[in-house]
């Protein structure tokens, strides 16, 4: 019985190995910790795929639209914003477990451009691209772990140079996981930079099979 428990936990873990390791890289995938931040790169509604996926996860977050570092330094919570016109954000994180201004240790990209999304928050492409460089660079300096999701297929794709594209290339490139559909990578951009920056990268058939990837992701 004991050979044959031992077995099986190897398999699960051969398993999960599979899971997470991309033929694109050969980087282990990070270890994700909590408290988590979601938020949009791009503002389309592909970060609402995301918060669901968590939920299902049975994982707690707090989510804002175009957080700045400084929101971001103000750590679960939010520092009290509230949504406003142009502006979104929702406390969601268990606070018995992080109380408020607890340090995120986890910010959750949902890359996609949207043109209306980015209107309705005042936001062009250009500066959309200016605020997620500087969100970046914090998270990075307070080594806060950069996860870069793509789920939105090719209708968030399109060619060099586009709205969708310049998304991506502000935020791919200096993620530390990067999680992807199959149908986001069908062309091999996604492989292609996990590769050339190490990066590790899982690519999944559907959204909604990330909900055991984050389960598993955010083990304790």
């Amino acid at each position: 019985m004991k050979k044959t428990a031992i077995t099986l936990s190897l398999l699960a873990l051969a398993a999960w190995t599979a899971v997470l390791f991309s033929p694109a890289s050969a980087a282990a995938p990070p270890k994700a910790k909590l408290p988590v931040l979601t938020t949009s790169a791009g503002q389309s509604q592909d970060v609402t795929t995301v918060n669901i996926v968590l939920e299902e996860a049975g994982l707690t977050y707090d989510y804002c639209d175009v957080p700045t570092p400084e929101i971001i330094a103000a750590g679960v919570g939010l520092g009290g914003r509230e949504s406003h016109e142009g502006f979104h954000a929702e406390v969601l994180t268990d606070l018995t477990k992080h109380p408020k201004g607890t340090p995120y240790k986890t910010v959750i990209f949902a890359v996609g451009a949207s043109m209306k999304g980015m209107g309705a928050s005042g936001l062009t492409v250009d500066t959309e691209e200016a605020r997620l460089k500087k969100v970046i660079e914090y998270c990075k300096k307070n080594k806060i772990l950069v996860l870069a999701v793509h789920v939105g297929g090719k209708s968030t794709r399109g060619p060099k140079g586009s709205d969708h594209e310049r998304m991506i290339d502000a935020v791919a490139p200096s993620a530390d996981y990067l999680i992807v559909t199959k149908e986001s990578n069908h062309d091999g951009r996604f492989s292609a930079i996990a590769k050339a920056k190490n990066i590790p990268l899982t690519e999944i058939e559907a959204a909604l099979d990330m909900v055991e990837l984050m389960a598993k992701l955010f083990q304790p």
